[in-house]
């Protein structure tokens, strides 16, 4: 797989126009949702090469990551006269980049794509990494492939229109960043005022944070090792997702994650002796910032059933990452039923479901 070209931008126009002479295109194309058009495209508007682009819109939030909404945009690209040779731009958050991604990536088996992320899960995760793809039968990013973008351009001054919810959702996997990189860094991301943002350092964090998840693509692209180290948090947290979608009440991706690294640090502690001090440190910073989410047992086994679809089982076994350690990553760690039982019965104890 191609490195992609991770820019944190310092002015947005000329980085653009930078990544546009770079692939050469015949078409140009732009996904957004219904709230990227309206509150980000217009910052790109005085980009000369976007003169003629072709605007393909659709809905916004995680309910239309879905394959009637690949089909809608397949169908505007092919209505529209879309080649091998045409260059999309996807300008939003990360279900914006995820299935824009996996559009470009299919469309006529495949054309070049562009990613301006929006949102800080995006840029922090979901746009950077080369994964695309959309939720199926219930299940999330089910249906992808790896096939990164050309140029990944993060410009933090779109997170100043940012609401709250969105905000922390995306601060959710730069905390899972600071665990599996160093303690300093997870520190800092502790330390960090979220009500009161400093857009400044927020900037720093992001690069940081960034960098981090680079770092573990570059070493391992398809995720046959080390790059697992990424889905801490997120064999529960998507468990929880799965579950909220299921009982119609969907709740954001990171906050998702971030219930799901409650769960998965008890397993470090309890399986490969995460220190109880940091485990609670994060957990506590976590029902600060994000609530819970409230099940009782008798949900259980549909929580099970749901992680033994994670992707990342490899066979009867449910599949873990755990810390030994903040940056000391424990990957291809399993656990049987009763020990995810008591897993989950810890969640509920101690955030107070």
């Amino acid at each position: 797989m191609s490195k992609q070209e991770v820019i944190l931008c310092e002015n947005l126009e000329e980085s653009l126009g930078h990544a546009l002479e770079k692939c050469p295109h015949d078409k140009l194309f732009i996904l957004t949702d219904e709230h990227t058009d309206r509150l980000c495209l217009p910052a790109l508007k005085e980009v000369p090469q976007l003169k003629n682009a072709i605007e393909i819109r659709i809905g916004a939030e995680d309910i239309h990551k879905t394959l009637d909404t690949l089909a809608s945009v397949w169908m505007a690209l092919s209505e529209k006269g879309a080649t091998r040779h045409s260059l999309l731009i996807n300008l939003g958050g990360g279900m914006v980049t995820d299935l824009g991604g996996f559009a470009a990536a299919t469309f006529k088996r495949g054309l070049a794509y562009i990613n301006i992320p929006t949102t800080l899960l995006a840029m922090v995760d979901a746009s950077v990494g080369g994964k695309t793809g959309i939720n199926f039968n219930g299940l999330k990013n089910e249906i992808g492939a790896f096939a990164p973008a050309n140029s990944v351009l993060i410009e933090t001054e779109f997170l100043r229109s940012l609401d709250a919810h969105n905000f922390i959702s995306g601060y959710a996997e730069m905390l899972k960043h600071g665990l599996i990189s160093d303690k300093a860094h997870w520190v800092e991301l502790l330390a960090f005022d979220t009500e009161n943002i400093d857009y400044a350092y927020l900037k720093e964090l992001v690069g940081r944070s960034v960098q981090v998840k680079e770092d573990i693509v570059e070493q391992d692209p398809f995720e046959h090792g080390i790059r697992k180290a990424l889905n801490l948090g997120h064999t529960a947290g998507h468990a929880f997702e799965s579950l909220a979608l299921a009982q119609n009440r969907p709740v954001l991706h990171g906050y998702a994650v971030a219930w799901g690294v409650v769960c998965e640090l008890y397993l470090s502690h309890i399986k490969v002796g995460f220190p109880k001090d940091k485990m609670r440190q994060t957990i506590q910073f976590i029902k600060e910032n994000y609530g819970t989410f409230t099940f009782d047992c008798k949900q259980y086994e549909q929580l099970y059933a749901f992680m033994q679809h994670d992707k990342k089982n490899t066979s009867d076994t449910i599949n873990f990452t755990l810390l030994r350690e903040i940056g000391d990553i424990c990957i291809n760690q399993t656990a049987d039923k009763d020990t995810i039982f008591e897993m989950l019965d810890f969640y509920r104890e101690c955030m107070g479901c």
